[in-house]
């Protein structure tokens, strides 16, 4: 089921909407970085809070997010498993992608409709500070109009034979249910029971992640019958409506400026000034670099993006295997997960009520061991990099060191916000923008207005992707709360536990964050199961920072596993490599980063040594 055809290439009415819906995005991440800004500085330096700053920052970035997350759907950027479509006769694949754009687009308008009407049910009801309820409901459904417009063209781009095939394949399926259910309701399987198959089908059918889980939760909905259709959209908004996730595109806005304004180039060349001719040195700078690059940007596409954009084809032209380069990359994108400020530790903190800075700091260690690891297997297993002919002129070493120290100065930056306590993480994330358009734009002179509006653009489309997500997995956390499956979760692996030891426990988790992240987009599953087991975890007297880093890690490994690991299917498409050249050095790679994980596991001290040093 899954979702090609980019509303972007085609459509009188899509183009024009496609560019509005990505103005829009960006004006109003825009917007939200503004008055972030503005609010810090005047409580900072004329100790005069903005009351309403929170309430406008969240709702703001609300609408930024799905319009984002709109304009990602008509490019066709979501991600999906489509490891078993692709296995599929080409007939059935046709019949299945059909299938998978009619429900996007039925998914789309449910979440419009029910936004709308949210906004219409909230109007004259206001937030702590008296800003209008409906000003969060109102831009959220407009991105959803946005978004089923998309889908519907999506669909529409098929064959007329293809489209009734989808059309009929799926009144067939919902017309089999409701007959089930009026000839022998007793023998209906539950609510619960189908929104967990529904997830699983259309998930491995190839349907878009944010959009598979959505539609779990809509399934419960229509077949319990008994929750209103607002309720859906109301759990979706409350699952971004929260200050502490705009950390999220304002990382991944420095990330995208990084690599507009030179300065990602700058550092990572200067990297291999350094140690590029030494044994293995390339894939040592590479693993270098996304320890770098993670401790600023926090998205680990971009960093994909950033570091695997100007070094794979450095391994082409030094004619190393751009498999295993790409392998390498991936694998380095794992370490990285625990390098603040990454976005997955920012999601764990909100959804399992840590400390983000206690994770942060906690992350640092077991990020060094595992990067310590891989540089140690490349200089062991490398050769010294042959002698390119074609190189091009290569850049004075002091201008290098501009962007080495303009890079720098960023990660003091961050790690100086959070020591102090002058802001919070959202806070400094929104500084950290501002300080790389300067940078940009004053320092290196290479940042123009175009490059740094497409920069906008670029953030809020990705960070509308993952925030939908997050949006989504709020909605089916909600459904299964309901179900109390948390509760039964807990008591099923205290028990376990207390028959075979809290080593059990550990190694469970491991292994179902592995499976889950492979099969999930990273947010995704730690927004469903870091809930589910952090209690567990802390009635079990694991300490919660630990335990919170043995889960973002797990996450990594399983988001970049092949086959299913969405992350490695990212990193081969930047890398232009097919996913069958990475997967026999990956796997080398991921088992000495899984040995890392049990030594991080079981020696505790490794996490918690800095946060209690530091007073977390």
């Amino acid at each position: 089921m899954s979702v090609a055809a980019p509303a972007s290439s085609g459509g009188r009415i899509t183009a024009p909407l496609l560019r509005l819906s990505d103005t829009v995005a960006a004006i109003l991440l825009v917007a939200d970085l503004v008055v972030v800004c503005v609010s810090v500085l005047l409580r900072f330096l004329f100790n005069a809070p903005v009351e309403w700053a929170d309430d406008v920052a969240r709702g703001l970035m609300v609408g930024s997010s799905f319009f984002g997350a709109a304009s990602a759907l008509a490019r066709a950027e979501n991600l999906g498993v489509a490891f078993f479509v692709d296995m599929l006769p080409v007939a059935a694949r046709r019949v299945v992608d059909s299938i998978g754009a009619l429900l996007v687009t039925v998914v789309a308008a449910y979440v419009a409709f029910n936004a709308i009407k949210m906004g219409w049910l909230t109007t004259g009801q206001t937030s702590g500070s008296g800003l209008p309820l409906e000003w969060t409901f109102y831009p959220m459904g407009a991105g959803a109009l946005f978004m089923t417009v998309f889908a519907a063209e999506i669909f529409c781009k098929r064959s007329v034979r293809d489209m009734m095939a989808g059309l009929l394949a799926t009144a067939v399926i919902a017309g089999l249910y409701l007959a089930w259910d009026f000839l022998s309701p007793d023998s209906v399987p539950s609510s619960g029971t189908l929104m967990l198959v529904g997830f699983f089908i259309t998930l491995f059918g190839g349907l878009p992640i944010g959009f598979a889980l959505a539609l779990a939760a809509l399934i419960f909905i229509w077949v319990e019958g008994t929750l209103p259709g607002v309720i859906f959209a109301q759990q979706m908004a409350r699952g971004i409506d929260n200050f502490v996730l705009l950390a999220i595109p304002f990382f991944i806005l420095v990330g995208y400026l990084m690599e507009a304004n030179g300065m990602s180039v700058r550092l990572i060349e200067l990297l291999q000034r350094a140690v590029g001719r030494m044994r293995g040195g390339l894939n040592v700078v590479m693993v270098m670099s996304m320890v770098l690059f993670s401790g600023i940007s926090g998205s680990k596409m971009a960093d994909v993006a950033a570091v695997g954009s100007v070094l794979i084809p450095a391994a082409r032209r030094s004619r190393q295997n751009p498999g295993s380069a790409v392998a390498l990359l991936a694998a380095s994108a794992v370490m990285a997960e625990t390098i603040p400020p990454c976005i997955n530790l920012i999601i764990l903190g909100f959804v399992a009520n840590l400390s983000i800075g206690g994770l942060f700091v906690a992350g640092l260690l077991p990020a060094g061991l595992m990067a310590l690891a891989l540089i140690v297997l490349c200089i062991i297993l490398g050769k010294r990099p042959e002698p390119v002919e074609d190189a091009e002129p290569q850049v004075p070493v002091s201008g290098l060191w501009s962007g080495a120290i303009a890079s720098f100065g960023l990660i003091f930056m961050i790690f100086f916000g959070f020591k102090t306590g002058f802001a919070t993480a959202t806070e400094i994330s929104a500084f950290a923008a501002v300080y790389a358009i300067v940078i940009g734009s004053i320092v290196f002179r290479e940042l123009s207005f175009k490059t740094a509006a497409h920069s906008f653009v670029q953030s809020a489309t990705r960070s509308g992707l993952v925030l939908f997500i997050v949006a989504a997995a709020q909605s089916l956390a909600f459904i299964l709360t309901l179900q109390q499956v948390p509760h039964a979760v807990g008591d099923f692996m205290l028990s376990l536990s207390g028959s075979h030891g809290v080593w059990l426990f550990m190694l469970l988790s491991i292994v179902v964050l592995i499976v889950m992240g492979s099969v999930l987009e990273g947010a995704a599953a730690l927004i469903i199961f870091g809930p589910l087991l952090l209690p567990v975890a802390v009635k079990l007297g694991i300490d919660p920072l630990h335990f919170g880093v043995v889960l973002v890690i797990s996450m990594g490994l399983g988001l970049f596993a092949p086959p299913l690991g969405l992350g490695l299917y990212g990193a081969c498409l930047i890398g232009n490599v097919p996913i069958e050249q990475t997967i026999k050095p990956i796997l080398g790679y991921l088992g000495l980063l899984l040995l890392c994980l049990l030594v991080i596991a079981f020696v505790p001290a490794i996490s918690t040594a800095l946060p209690r040093a530091l007073g977390y």
